[in-house]
C-alpha cells in the first residue's frame, strides 16, 4: 500500500537542514534533509552490522519486494517500474524492461551480484506479493517464484504468475495472470503467500478489486491453478472483523501468512482496519476462524508519546509469528503523520465523518490556517475521458456571488468501477486531483465508490490511494465514504451494484459547505500481541514517529514490515522506509507471564545518505550467524547480520 512520500518543498524552507557526509555504500541516494538526533552518527547500532549491498537501479521509488531463495543462495528483488509503466530513464538502472523481478547471486554475501532478470508481462508489474518456497507434489518438485501482477497502462494483466526457478538462471514459466476473474482477465493482486500442504500446494491473494475478498488458489498443478475459496471476512465471521465504533470502516485484506503449528496450518491476515486474523486454514476450501485483535479505544502509541487522544487509524499491514509461535508482530502502515477531521458545516446531515488525506498531495497542514473550509461542487469522476462540463472554481465563485478568495472544493467519485454510464476505465488518483487543480479548485474530496461500499455494509469506508502518474500536485486533496458524498449533495446514499443510472449528483451540483482541518497524530507502528488470546500487549515506533518536528522533510518514516529471526523467538527486523531498519526484542519482566512482554529497540541501520526500506527476510548462514535482506526503493539489496 506505499504512496511516495511527501515532498519535503511543500514545507522544508521551515525546517533546519543538517547535511551529512556521505558512506561508501549509499552511493546514488537522495539525501533527506535530517536534524537533531536523527541520521547523525555512525549508520548501524546495536544488533544491526551491514555487510554488503548491490544497487541495480539509482532511480527513486524503482524496487519493491525482496524475496529470498530456499537455497539461501539467491535473492529476488521486485522492479516497481514507474507508475505509468515507463522504463526506466536512461542511465535509471541496468534493465530497461517497464517492470519484472531481478536475480540476485548472494552465495557470497559480501560480493552479491545481480546475475539475471524476469520480465513482467507488458503493462503489469510486481510489489509486495512475491515468494521463493520449495515444494512437493505429483505434478511439480523444486523451487516456485510467486509474483503478485499488478496493471499499469492498458495492456496489463493481473492475478498471479507461477516461475520454476529450481535453477534461478534459467527461469521457467509455468502459469500467469490466474486469479479472481473480473469482467476479463484476472483482477489485479496486491499479495501472494504460497504454502506446501504435503500432498497439495496453495496460495492465498489480495486481490485489489475485491478488496475484502480472501482468495485461495490450489496450485499443485501449477501449470493449472484452480480458486477454491473465496470469502469476505467481514461476512464470513459472525460480526465482521471492522471496529465502526471507532471509525475503522475500511476492512480489507492487504497481507497474509501461512505457518504449520502442531500439525495445522494456521493463516495470519493483516485486515487493514479489521486489525489481524487467524484461519485454521488445514483444510483450506472451508477456513475456520481461530481470533481477530481488536484496535484499542484510544491509540496507544500516540497517546504514549503526546499525550494525545485520538482514536487508532487502523492500517494493519503485515504481521509474522515468533519462531516459538507464543507472540505475533504486526505493524500498521501510516504515510500520513496528520489526520483530517472532515465535517458537513451545513444542512441535515450536518456532523463530522470519517476521512483520510492523501500522503502525495499537499498537506494541510502546510496551508496558512492549517485548514479547507467552503462550499463543495460534484465533478463526476474526473477523468481524461470523462464527458460532460464542470464548471471552474471562479465560475462557481461567480454563480454564488462569492468574493475571489472565498475557497471552493471539488467533489469526484472514485471509478468508475461497475458503472453502465461510464464506457472508460478508471483513471489514477492523481489525474482526479489534476483534474481539479487545473480548474481551479482549492481542495479535492474524492468520495468512495459503490464497489467500495457495496450493499451499504460499509458507507463509510474511505481509500486514499497512491499517486499514479507524474505532476506536480498544488492543493490538498482527502478521501471520504461514499454515504457522505450523497449526503454533500442532498441526495439519497445509493450502493448498488452494477450502477443504477442517475444515482449520482448532476455535474456542476452545489453541495454544503465542509470545513477540513489537520490533527497532527504521528506516523505507523508496530504491535505486539500475544499469538494464543490476540491480546495486545506493547506498541513500539522509532521516536521521530511522533515528533511533529519530523513530520515533513525526512522521507516516511512510518513501518512497512517485520521479519523474525530464524533462531531467535525474541528477535524481530523492521523494514521502516526513511527510518531505516530496526532490531526488536521482546523482553518481560516475568518470562512466563506475556502480560509483563514489551517491545525493546536492540539495534538499527540508517544511512546518512538515507534508506527507503521496503522488504525484509532473515536466514541463517552457513557461519550460524542471522542474516537479514533489505530492499531499499530507491537502490537495491541490502545486506545486514546480526553481530
Amino acid at each position: 500500500m506505499h504512496a511516495r512520500a511527501l515532498r519535503a518543498a511543500v514545507i522544508a524552507a521551515a525546517l533546519a537542514v543538517l547535511a551529512l557526509p556521505a558512506t561508501a555504500g549509499a552511493q546514488g541516494h537522495e539525501m533527506p534533509p535530517s536534524g537533531p538526533g536523527f541520521l547523525e552518527g555512525p549508520g548501524e547500532w546495536g544488533k544491526i552490522e551491514l555487510v554488503s549491498t548491490e544497487f541495480v537501479t539509482d532511480q527513486d521509488d524503482l524496487v519493491a519486494d525482496v524475496a529470498l531463495d530456499p537455497s539461501h543462495d539467491y535473492a529476488y528483488l521486485a522492479h516497481w517500474g514507474e507508475p505509468d509503466c515507463a522504463a526506466p530513464s536512461e542511465g535509471g538502472g541496468k534493465n530497461a524492461p517497464d517492470a519484472g523481478v531481478w536475480v540476485i547471486d548472494i552465495t557470497d554475501l559480501e560480493n552479491p551480484e545481480e546475475v539475471g532478470f524476469i520480465p513482467s508481462s507488458q503493462d503489469s508489474r510486481p510489489g509486495e506479493g512475491m515468494q521463493a518456497v520449495e515444494v512437493s507434489s505429483k505434478f511439480f518438485t523444486g523451487t516456485l517464484l510467486a509474483i503478485n501482477n499488478e496493471q499499469c497502462g492498458p495492456q496489463g494483466k493481473g492475478g498471479v504468475t507461477l516461475y520454476d526457478v529450481t535453477n534461478p538462471l534459467k527461469p521457467k514459466l509455468l502459469s500467469k495472470h490466474f486469479g479472481d476473474r473480473g469482467f476479463a482477465d484476472a483482477n489485479d493482486i496486491h499479495n501472494v503467500f504460497v504454502w506446501d500442504a504435503g500432498e497439495n500446494v496453495y496460495a492465498v491473494m489480495v486481490d485489489n478489486f475485491e478488496t475484502t475478498d480472501v482468495d485461495i488458489l490450489d496450485i499443485t498443478n501449477p501449470k493449472r491453478p484452480r480458486l477454491i475459496a473465496d470469502i469476505n471476512l467481514n461476512e464470513y465471521i459472525e460480526g465482521g472483523v471492522d471496529q465502526p465504533e471507532l471509525g475503522l470502516t475500511s476492512s480489507f485484506l492487504h497481507d497474509m501468512v501461512v505457518k504449520q503449528i502442531d500439525g495445522r496450518f494456521y493463516m495470519l491476515l493483516s485486515y487493514w482496519d479489521g486489525g489481524f486474523v487467524i484461519l485454521d486454514v488445514t483444510d483450506p476450501a472451508n477456513p475456520v476462524y481461530v481470533l481477530d485483535t481488536e484496535f484499542a479505544a484510544i491509540d496507544p502509541e500516540l497517546f504514549e508519546s503526546t499525550g494525545i487522544s485520538l482514536p487508532p487509524e487502523g492500517n494493519a499491514h503485515q504481521a509474522e509469528w515468533t519462531i516459538d509461535n507464543r507472540f505475533f508482530i504486526g505493524g500498521d502502515e501510516d504515510f500520513a503523520p496528520y489526520r483530517a477531521i472532515f465535517s458537513i458545516d451545513t444542512g441535515p446531515a450536518a456532523g463530522e465523518y470519517t476521512a483520510g488525506e492523501f500522503d502525495w498531495t499537499v498537506p494541510i497542514v502546510s496551508l496558512d490556517d492549517q485548514m479547507v473550509n467552503g462550499v463543495t461542487v460534484y465533478g463526476g469522476y474526473g477523468c481524461p475521458q470523462s464527458t460532460g462540463t464542470v464548471p471552474t472554481a471562479d465560475e462557481v465563485r461567480q454563480q454564488l456571488g462569492l468574493p475571489a478568495d472565498a475557497e471552493v472544493i471539488l467533489v469526484l467519485q472514485r471509478g468508475p468501477m461497475n458503472d453502465p454510464s461510464a464506457n472508460y476505465e478508471a483513471c489514477f488518483f492523481s489525474e482526479k486531483v489534476e483534474f481539479a487543480q487545473e480548474l481551479g479548485y482549492d481542495a479535492v474530496i474524492i468520495a468512495n465508490h459503490h464497489d467500495g461500499a457495496q450493499a451499504g455494509a460499509a458507507p463509510d469506508a474511505h481509500f486514499c490511494g497512491s499517486q499514479g502518474h507524474e505532476f506536480e500536485p498544488t492543493i490538498p486533496a482527502i478521501c471520504i465514504g461514499h454515504r457522505a458524498m450523497h449526503l454533500l449533495f442532498g441526495s439519497e446514499p445509493a450502493y448498488d451494484v452494477p450502477y443504477v443510472a442517475g444515482s449520482e449528483p448532476a455535474l456542476g451540483a452545489i453541495g454544503e459547505e465542509v470545513t477540513i482541518e489537520a490533527v497532527f497524530d504521528g506516523w505507523g507502528y508496530v504491535h505486539l500481541y500475544d499469538a494464543e488470546t490476540g491480546a495486545e500487549l506493547d506498541t513500539y515506533a522509532i521516536p521521530q514517529a511522533h515528533d511533529p518536528a519530523f513530520a515533513f522533510g525526512y522521507g516516511d518514516l512510518t513501518v512497512h514490515e517485520v521479519a523474525v529471526d530464524p533462531q531467535d523467538p525474541s528477535l524481530a527486523y523492521l523494514s521502516y522506509y526513511s527510518g531505516g531498519l530496526i532490531a526488536l526484542q521482546i523482553q518481560c519482566t516475568n518470562p512466563s507471564d506475556n502480560s509483563t512482554c514489551e517491545l525493546v529497540e536492540v539495534g538499527g541501520y540508517r544511512d546518512p545518505m538515507g534508506n527507503d526500506f521496503w522488504g525484509v527476510e532473515t536466514f541463517v548462514g552457513e557461519d550460524g550467524f542471522t542474516y537479514i535482506l533489505a530492499s531499499d526503493r530507491d537502490s537495491g539489496l541490502w545486506i545486514f547480520r546480526d553481530p
